[in-house]
């Protein structure tokens, strides 16, 4: 038997987007390149260059800034880009709320939440340590945002769940800022984290997490086709073989080790994960087929974007990446609640 003929509307299209997909990760490389040849001390991109080429020819004091600094900040911030912005484009798909994102739901502070509390109270120092406990704290703030938000009439709307997870957040910072007066260590921990930052990490961290962060985003990947079907309706899915359970604990586990294991390095990073997706459906429209993979090509430049923005402005230091994306996105969430004007407003 054959196989079906697809239209050549629907070819053409395909190319369309695999040409755009791939100018996208062109500009992802360009991106990553000025990540690493731009910092609080300029270094001629020649030299940045020639410490890839020719290592044994650049002065150490080069060689050390660009491969033990700059590269693992830059692996980290292309990493995290792609983990948050996949984590909000399958909550996303999976609530069908167009104002999901793992930090406006208190994912990501349930994160915060759980590492916090492995430091202050079991002393935990470790990335391993601390890192199953921010998952557990990712599960419960999730947890408890949805059964909030599904509580009255209509279930769980888009704006009940986006108040549920402004409740929670502010409810489990206040929890996370007693612990952190109270424990030195966790304090320390705090200071780096809270306002998200790709700094201060090397090469042994950024292994640590990594297979925490791979794992997620092929999860993510391969849950694009049972989201096309949930995105018609759960009874829709089910009467096309779907198995809608699955499928949502699926979700929300790839959403959680994401969301946790990106918080636990980066610390809490906010709109990645609702702005991207949003601005790729006006490239793909909702096919997730298409969607998650731009989203993983876009959203590391959004990130690594902001963070070069954030060294420039402030030179020679700098501003941490998640003030950055906070200001770029705060405007977006709030363009975004007025033009989804819901019958609860």
């Amino acid at each position: 038997m054959s196989a079906p003929i697809r239209p050549p509307t629907t070819r053409r299209r395909g190319r369309v987007h695999l040409v755009a997909l791939t100018a996208g990760l062109l500009v992802l490389g360009l991106v990553c390149l000025l990540s690493i040849a731009i910092g609080a001390r300029q270094i001629p991109l020649s030299e940045v260059v020639r410490s890839f080429v020719d290592p044994g020819g650049t002065p150490e004091d080069v060689f050390a800034i660009v491969r033990e600094v700059r590269l693992p900040r830059t692996a980290l911030g292309l990493l995290a880009g792609a983990a948050i912005g996949l984590a909000g484009a399958v909550m996303q798909g999976l609530t069908r709320n167009p104002l999901a994102d793992p930090g406006l739901l208190g994912v990501s502070a349930g994160a915060a939440f759980g590492i916090v509390t492995a430091s202050a109270v079991l002393h935990l120092t470790g990335l391993y340590g601390y890192i199953w406990f921010a998952i557990l704290g990712a599960l419960l703030a999730s947890a408890i945002v949805y059964l909030l938000g599904g509580v009255g009439r209509g279930g769980a709307t888009p704006v009940k769940l986006a108040l549920a997870g402004v409740g929670v957040t502010l409810l489990l910072g206040s929890l996370t800022s007693a612990m952190v007066l109270a424990s030195p260590l966790a304090l320390d921990r705090y200071r780096f984290w809270t306002a998200g930052s790709l700094a201060g990490q090397d090469q042994g961290t950024l292994l640590r997490v990594l297979p925490f962060l791979v794992l997620g985003i092929l999860a993510a990947l391969a849950l694009a086709p049972a989201l096309n079907s949930l995105a018609l309706g759960d009874q829709v899915a089910t009467a096309l073989g779907r198995r809608v359970g699955v499928i949502r604990l699926g979700g929300a586990a790839a959403i959680t080790v994401l969301a946790a294991a990106t918080v636990a390095v980066t610390g809490p990073i906010v709109f990645v994960g609702l702005v991207v997706p949003h601005l790729v459906r006006m490239i793909t429209g909702p096919d997730y087929r298409w969607l998650l993979p731009y989203t993983l090509v876009l959203a590391p430049i959004l990130l690594l974007g902001a963070d070069i923005a954030g060294r420039v402005v402030a030179r020679p230091g700098e501003i941490q990446v998640g003030v950055i994306v906070a200001f770029l996105g705060a405007p977006f969430f709030i363009a975004l609640v007025r033009r989804r004007r819901l019958a609860e407003l």
